[in-house]
């Protein structure tokens, strides 16, 4: 068990509360702007400076190659092992201590080769976790014991961003054993995000996948590796499922009502055209769209009232915490509070361009690769809050949500990158790193 360092856990930054200038801090440790929400519709704009990665304040994420949003195959913030800087800080420090003015202590559970999702198993003491290259792990939560879970899809394409993504119970797991898989695969035109779901079966110190089957496959395919995004999320009431589809770093898709790039898809748990949707007389993949100008969302996730959320990559900068209603466009690649690698710069959003504005935005840029909710109660005060995991941040970021708009804004460096975060059944916030060894933690409140 490798310890921690012993800034592992430090706050940056406090809920904002006015527009004062703030003290002049360290450069190690760049503060959240203070700025007023202004409300827009039912959303609002929050522009949120974060501690970005030191060498400059593009995200992260997208490594700047050739023109506009075309990047590198393995794109920092999504890309596992090229940053070696947040596993070599973990070499310092005393694994699971809690650092004045944390309010929470970590506890180090395990260490996984390029980890992408966590999913609690309703019902049960244990935890599933999707490796990009391809491994799931069934682990207990009170033991600690794992078990590589056989019968995973065999088409996975392990390059750029793609591999074996995100997991999520079926609404009715616990009577059907069912569990929900998104990867890349490989076929006519390039690759693209497939979803499936399979019975998951054990048997004393062994378990399976069982009956796999493709229901949903992004449309179209593309040439390259990047900006799969592949979340999902079910409804609360089970009936809908919800999936990201990314823009594939080609932009003008997300715009165009006849692609199913830079959208969210609203199915039935049979990967179905959900009835009602907003664009369902159009036919074909448009009968999918639940909202459109999305660029890279790889976070999504429901709030206690029903509301959906979704975190999304910018370019650079222009991170993005969006409030997700039906039939609304949110702008990309027409508006972003970021700018093209290029330097090419691209509209902000205002409340008169047509589009749908962020709840919240980061700009430098932190690389949100993950979402939750937090309805626990184990750490009470958080109870209704966004955490988002941030990737080049290397930070845990809280963001208090007011109905339907962002109020407020925390952020603790973690010395690591954050590849996904969930809750556990007894309300502590379980994180879990990107890249080679990188570990799975626990977070609890500090005493």
């Amino acid at each position: 068990m490798s310890p921690l360092p012993q800034s592992f856990g430090r706050p940056v930054s406090t809920r904002l509360s006015s527009t004062r200038p703030l003290p002049a801090l360290p450069l190690s440790i760049l503060p959240l702007s203070a700025l007023p929400v202004t409300a827009l519709g039912l959303s609002a704009t929050l522009l949120l400076a974060s501690c970005a990665d030191e060498g400059g304040d593009a995200n992260a994420e997208d490594e700047p190659a050739a023109a506009r949003d075309t990047t590198s195959e393995t794109e920092d913030g999504e890309a596992s092992g090229e940053d070696t800087q947040g596993q070599d800080a973990q070499d310092q420090g005393s694994p699971g201590q809690d650092n004045p003015g944390t309010p929470f202590v970590v506890e180090e559970l395990g260490s996984y080769d390029s980890p992408w999702a966590l999913e609690f198993l309703p019902g049960t003491d244990q935890l599933l976790i999707t490796t990009q290259p391809g491994e799931l792990v069934l682990h207990s939560t009170d033991t600690g014991e794992e078990i590589a879970v056989s019968g995973v899809p065999d088409d996975i394409v392990v390059a750029g961003q793609g591999g074996l993504g995100d997991v999520v119970a079926a609404p009715d797991f616990e009577q059907s054993q069912r569990v929900y898989l998104s990867w890349v695969s490989s076929g006519e035109g390039g690759t693209g995000a497939v979803v499936g779901h399979a019975q998951l079966v054990e048997s004393g110190d062994a378990a399976e996948l069982q009956d796999l089957q493709v229901i949903w496959q992004q449309d179209p395919r593309a040439e390259g590796s990047g900006h799969f995004s592949h979340r999902l999320a079910f409804s609360p009431d089970g009936e809908h499922l919800f999936i990201t589809s990314g823009d594939r770093q080609l932009l003008d898709p997300a715009q165009d009502l006849s692609s199913g790039l830079g959208k969210i898809m609203r199915l039935t748990p049979e990967g179905d055209p959900a009835s009602g949707n907003p664009f369902a007389d159009q036919g074909g993949v448009t009968e999918e769209i639940w909202t459109y100008g999305h660029r890279n969302a790889l976070g999504i996730a429901f709030d206690a009232e029903g509301r959906l959320w979704s975190s999304e990559m910018g370019p650079a900068g222009g991170d993005e915490l969006n409030l997700i209603e039906e039939g609304q466009n949110y702008g990309w690649p027409e508006v972003s509070n970021g700018s093209h690698y290029d330097g090419e710069e691209i509209p902000d959003h205002t409340d008169d361009d047509g589009f749908t504005a962020p709840a919240a935005s980061w700009n430098p840029a932190i690389s949100p690769g993950s979402l939750m909710i937090y309805q626990g109660e184990l750490f009470e005060e958080w109870t209704g809050d966004a955490f988002l995991g941030a990737l080049s941040g290397e930070a845990l970021v809280r963001v208090g949500l007011d109905e339907t708009s962002a109020a407020e804004d925390e952020l603790w460096e973690m010395d690591a990158r954050i590849r996904d975060l969930a809750e556990a059944p007894d309300g502590s916030i379980w994180l879990i790193q990107d890249g080679a060894g990188a570990q799975l933690l626990r977070l609890t409140p500090a005493q």
